[in-house]
């Protein structure tokens, strides 16, 4: 047993030995902190857009299911890590606690967004999810969750609506990747792949305002085209299935492409071989999604021959919350389709 805290939080492993905390089976709970942690009483969970989706379609929507599960994933693993995505979420909550050697600069009574993943986070919820139906990302609870000393965490915007700021720094990592991408082309195409979903929107306001020429917006059916169009965050809004490559390669090109750039930010997986195939010779593809096989992708890209760069967007740039909430703030379009979501 370990006598002093790991900053990454391996001495919260309870299996397998060695495993840092993402990708351990279980962790401990225990709420008594090592000197570097931070205790947050929590009050709302945003579960992973792929994870979501798996469970939902898993129960064939049934709401009591899908808590029932998600209960029964954090009750068993110490942390809300689904087994078949491999992704988590965030939460939001107000510090309740600060050991004497956090890092973290946090106060007790703090009300903030932890930007690590559920994956990772040691969790408990005492309420039983009892306000929640199980039938949208956001999940109101009540327990609490542990931060390390290298675990990232950012106050909540007092001017916004604290959903709408969860919803935000659930997807901060992919505008602020967007952004430096297409600061590494002159006036590139830049293609978004899910445009009218949250990762979406905030990569489509990125790449306009880092200086892309064109940018696409690519959806699944008319109804996400008019919310994308309704905004205004695309010079072009395309309807095509992602997993379809031969008609998403087609529809890109109609549009004003190939891309410079591509990100990828669907909860779907088979949408790599159109993303390598919409992306001209020396592009690059960020794939923003826990959907992704990143197999397929490097292999499929060795089978078409295609000379592109592709990226993992981890979801941490530097400063990458201020800068999501920044293109809320100051994009109608960003926060109109974010307001309409929730």
């Amino acid at each position: 047993m370990q006598t002093a805290a790991d900053p990454v939080g391996s001495h919260r492993v309870l299996a397998p030995a060695g495993a840092l905390p993402q990708t351990a089976e279980r962790l401990d709970t225990r709420a008594d902190l090592w000197p570097d942690e931070v205790r947050v009483r929590v009050e709302r969970l945003n579960l992973d857009a792929a994870s979501y989706r798996q469970l939902a379609e898993k129960h064939h929507g049934d709401g009591a299911a899908v808590r029932a599960e998600v209960l029964a994933i954090v009750r068993e693993r110490g942390k809300m890590h689904n087994p078949v995505t491999g992704s988590g979420g965030m939460l939001i909550g107000t510090v309740e606690e600060v050991g004497p050697a956090s890092p973290l600069g946090l106060r007790v009574g703090d009300r903030v967004a932890t930007l690590v993943s559920l994956t990772l986070t040691p969790l408990v919820i005492e309420d039983g999810l009892q306000s929640w139906d199980g039938g949208s990302e956001q999940v109101p609870a009540d327990g609490y969750a542990i931060l390390f000393g290298r675990s990232i965490a950012a106050p909540l915007p007092a001017d916004l609506p604290a959903e709408l700021g969860l919803a935000v720094m659930d997807v901060c990592g992919a505008p602020a990747l967007t952004r430096r991408v297409v600061d590494g082309y002159a006036q590139p195409v830049v293609a978004v792949i899910g445009g009218a979903g949250k990762s979406g929107a905030l990569s489509l306001a990125a790449a306009r305002r880092a200086g892309a020429a064109r940018t696409i917006g690519v959806v699944p059916h008319e109804a996400e085209a008019a919310l994308l169009r309704d905004a205004g965050l695309a010079d072009e809004v395309v309807v095509a299935d992602a997993r379809d490559p031969l008609a998403l390669h087609d529809a890109v090109r109609a549009a004003g492409g190939p891309a410079d750039v591509t990100v990828v930010c669907v909860d779907v997986p088979g949408c790599e071989p159109g993303a390598i195939l919409a992306t001209a010779a020396r592009g690059t593809v960020v794939f923003f999604s826990m959907a992704t096989s990143f197999s397929a992708a490097a292999l499929g890209a060795e089978g078409l021959a295609a000379d592109v760069q592709m990226l993992i967007g981890n979801g941490y740039v530097p400063g990458h919350a201020d800068y999501a909430l920044e293109l809320v703030r100051g994009n109608a379009g960003v926060r109109g389709l974010f307001e309409r979501r929730l």
